[in-house]
């Protein structure tokens, strides 16, 4: 069973329907804590690492065998805790990880384009880790789009990923764009740049597919 770890009940029939479209029988089990997101903005991701440490647990508990962290601002937060509340047997990912190898592969110039500036730099700082990985030189910028997210909260999908899109298109000098949030994914569709555009939830889900079905845990 693959545990996932959300900021909004949005993320749910997202990654049902990516679990039904591309691993058919993986067993999922949602984890949703909004307050997770709005005390990480108001005070630091650093903030709810104890939040984040008992979800961690719980999963493991309800038998998890990996754990997926759809949230980009606390990503960091829950690798991090997930070594002391899960230990070395069920890997705890982030969902945006595999999006930040693929930018950096792409290209040393990698915009990351956020609705959230709380996302910005914790996406920026993980580019960066995959760059040293991979040992490319990255040159790492952040675009917000700040128009966006008020159409987030409101409720209003179509409008915030018509407004995520226009974002991405405007950008240039650029090899790749990251959506730093898996909220943006449907904007990949919608763009009309050139710019090879980069979202987190499909990728993200295969790499913990991947984890669960090793063995691992």
């Amino acid at each position: 069973m693959l545990a996932l770890l959300h900021t909004s009940p949005v993320h749910v029939p997202v990654f049902d329907a990516l679990r039904d479209e591309d691993h058919p029988g993986l067993r999922l089990r949602h984890f949703v804590d909004a307050t997770l997101l709005s005390t990480a903005r108001r005070k630091g991701p650093r903030a709810v690492t104890g939040e984040v440490e008992t979800l961690l647990h719980r999963a493991v508990a309800e038998g998890a065998r990996a754990v997926l962290c759809t949230c980009s601002t606390i990503g960091a937060v829950a690798e991090t805790a997930g070594a002391a509340a899960t230990g070395p047997g069920v890997p705890v990912l982030r969902v945006d990880r595999p999006m930040a190898a693929a930018a950096v592969a792409a290209g040393p110039r990698v915009v990351v384009l956020a609705a959230l500036e709380s996302t910005l730099a914790p996406t920026a700082a993980l580019v960066e880790d995959e760059a040293r990985r991979a040992g490319r030189p990255v040159t790492v910028r952040g675009v917000l789009a700040d128009a966006a997210w008020p159409r987030f909260e409101a409720g209003d999908s179509d409008g915030y990923v018509r407004r995520v899109a226009a974002a991405a298109d405007r950008v240039v000098d650029a090899d790749a764009i990251v959506l730093a949030q898996a909220s943006m994914a449907p904007a990949e569709r919608l763009t009309t740049t050139l710019v090879p555009v980069l979202s987190s939830p499909r990728p993200g889900l295969a790499a913990a597919a991947r984890a669960v079905r090793s063995g691992r845990g």
